[in-house]
């Protein structure tokens, strides 16, 4: 494996993780305490904000890397 290889697969790894560990520790503050608090909601927000960051970032990088090597996108 690259180098670049091990760091994408890293920054998938932590996002996948934040948006995990943001659903369980709702779910479980759910079923405790029957109520979401205002803390956990913007852990929640901040840990999708930063993996759709991470995702959508990826995606930008590579629809540019496309448009300046002449290649067009296919999706």
């Amino acid at each position: 494996m690259e180098n670049t290889d091990r760091f994408k697969l890293s920054q998938y790894a932590s996002a996948l993780l934040l948006i995990v560990s943001s659903i369980g520790l709702v779910a479980y503050q759910v079923v405790m305490i029957d109520d979401v608090s205002g803390g956990l909601l913007v852990y929640v927000a901040q840990a999708f904000l930063l993996a759709a960051s991470i995702f959508g970032l990826d995606y930008y990088v590579k629809l540019l890397t496309r448009k300046i090597n002449g290649k067009h996108p296919t999706v």
